[in-house]
């Protein structure tokens, strides 16, 4: 990849690819703001515009989305006591009272160094990591492949948010829908119903935008809540001197750490990550005892953590086309409609542009500082939007964004069924990531095994003798699917 470095400069250091990343960049920062929108319906918002841009431009804007909406999160936590995203919950146990107290800016600033750092080790983490995973994978053939994506399939467990069987009825929905369309193999029409449209399946852009940003606006629409709370005296971020990090690295490097360390591992997320480092730092720092009541060292364990886990998630995504989150879900998709294959071949076919991503991720989080003063000024007076204007914005731009990609009428509709069925499904307590990643991972799953049957002659059993890898893989798969039925069975055994 280092001989692609000087090439990759030239697509990042050019005046539309620092274009893209400063805007992506503020632009994520203001989304992630507003309560409710969150990570992962910034990303699919934005996603139908990048289409009709080059690949990497397209890739890097929806990083630099990502990327600033978890740091755009701590804006609204620290100045309203409303996490902008979840990530950023834990912010709020000492954020909001700082600001409460008069120091809004000083909150803000020891947030947004403790992002930056965290961001940046994730970057680095990301460009060292997945090269080395990708490296091993290139031994897979279609046997270890299809092995692979099982246990890819396996972090349906881990998303389920609270339901394993919910997440696998959603799961198995997605992979139905992967395979309406054309037989990869005979190009026979399957499920179309006489159907023209469905002949080349359903549009993923549409499915994604409508199962996340569409029936989250359903939601928000019903349920009922009051307008935003006023905003606290704010006149900038101040950032904290030198000398008041004294005691306090220790706590951002072990911050740091845990947060990278769980965004590798898929289906924890940022939120888990703020959590289990603000509940470390609580339990470890000097200054404990003022947790919960305005303690930087609390600002610092959230922020770095849920940072730190913005690339370390894109790891599995990346070298492996495994996602861990609904986040990354939408980032495969993302990958799939640009027309590059996440997974074992990624970094040996796109060199250039994987180059390109991993150095415009770490220029991003690098720009989180400068851009993260200048738009929290801009986004202070955002918040006082009403949620009801707010979510017709997100209907038009999601409406506009589907039908722009194609022009095609049908992608309406499929936005706004998937849109419907997403929020009856919601409201049942149905997570949606199963229910992307199945779509996603489907196509590949079935060339896969249909090709790895073609080598043993309609064999299953053989794709396990002879074939190490897909063994190990296939016992890391089952053992995923035993870990919550292991789990549920240590409280009966204490009982």
């Amino acid at each position: 990849m280092l001989q692609s470095l000087p090439e990759a400069m030239g697509l990042i250091f050019t005046f539309e690819g620092m274009m893209v990343l400063t805007l992506g960049t503020m632009l994520g920062i203001i989304l992630g703001a507003l309560p409710g929108i969150g990570s992962t319906v910034a990303v699919a918002m934005i996603l139908p515009f990048t289409l009709t841009m080059s690949q990497a431009p397209g890739i890097l804007l929806l990083l630099a989305i990502y990327a600033g909406s978890v740091y755009g999160g701590s804006i609204s936590a620290i100045l309203i006591n409303t996490p902008g995203t979840p990530q950023s919950a834990a912010t709020c146990f000492d954020g909001y009272p700082m600001a409460q107290r008069g120091e809004a800016g000083k909150a803000l600033g020891w947030a947004t160094i403790a992002s930056v750092i965290g961001g940046l080790t994730s970057a680095v983490v990301l460009i060292f990591a997945a090269p080395q995973l990708a490296a091993f994978a290139l031994n897979f053939g279609p046997i270890e492949t299809f092995t692979l994506i099982l246990l890819g399939l396996t972090c349906i467990v881990s998303v389920s948010e609270g339901s394993l069987i919910k997440g696998l009825i959603a799961g198995f929905i997605g992979l139905f829908l992967s395979t309406v369309g054309g037989d990869p193999i005979t190009g026979e029409a399957r499920f179309t119903f006489g159907n023209f449209q469905l002949i080349a399946g359903f549009n993923l852009l549409a499915v994604v935008i409508g199962v996340f940003a569409l029936s989250e606006v359903l939601t928000r629409a019903a349920a009922s809540r009051d307008d935003a709370a006023p905003l606290v005296d704010f006149n900038g971020i101040v950032l904290p001197k030198l000398h008041e990090w004294k005691g306090r690295v220790k706590g951002l490097v072990k911050s740091v750490l845990i947060g990278n360390g769980i965004g590798i591992l898929p289906g924890t997320g940022a939120a888990t990550a703020a959590f289990i480092s603000y509940a470390e730092a609580r339990r470890s720092a000097p200054t404990r005892a003022n947790f919960g009541k305005g303690e930087p060292d609390g600002l610092i364990a959230s922020e770095a953590a849920n940072n730190a886990v913005t690339g370390g998630a894109l790891v599995p995504t990346m070298a492996l086309g495994i996602p861990g989150d609904a986040i990354t879900a939408v980032m495969l998709a993302t990958l799939t409609l640009h027309g590059v294959t996440p997974g074992i071949r990624l970094m040996t076919e796109n060199p250039v542009l994987m180059a390109a991503i991993f150095s415009g991720f770490f220029v991003i989080n690098l720009m989180l500082l400068p851009l993260g003063m200048l738009v929290s000024r801009m986004a202070a007076p955002i918040l006082r939007i009403k949620e009801a204007y707010m979510l017709v914005m997100i209907t038009l731009l999601c409406t506009v964004g589907v039908y722009f990609v194609r022009g095609n009428p049908f992608d309406l509709l499929v936005m706004a069924i998937a849109g419907v069925i997403g929020f009856i499904l919601r409201r049942q307590g149905y997570p949606m990531a199963p229910l992307v990643i199945g779509m996603v991972l489907g196509p590949t799953l079935e060339i896969s095994l249909r090709q790895g049957l073609i080598i043993t002659d309609g064999s299953f059993t053989a794709f396990f003798v002879g074939h190490p890898i897909a063994g190990v893989l296939a016992v890391a798969a089952v053992g995923m699917l035993l870990l919550p039925v292991f789990r549920a069975l240590r409280p009966a055994k204490a009982a």
